[in-house]
């Protein structure tokens, strides 16, 4: 299997920008199921997934990374 082009010939700041994209999906995905679980029916039935912690971390990384990716590329 060979990798794709737009990858095989990106720089070190598209490959960041890409890994803080996805990051910053995966913020959306845990906010999403935060919302979801705070909106539930049944009170007692408590989730054991630390949603928000996790939102605040892959926020966090992936607004740094895009942060220090894109002046990289916009000068390229």
């Amino acid at each position: 299997m060979t990798e794709p082009d737009f990858l095989l010939f990106a720089s070190d700041a598209e490959i960041a920008a890409y890994w803080g994209v996805a990051a910053l999906f995966m913020a959306l995905v845990c906010m999403v199921m935060e919302r979801r679980r705070t909106k539930r029916t049944e009170i007692n039935r408590v989730g054991w997934v630390p949603w928000m912690g996790l939102f605040v971390m892959f926020a966090v990384i992936g607004g740094g990374l895009l942060a220090a990716a894109i002046p990289a590329i916009l000068q390229a």
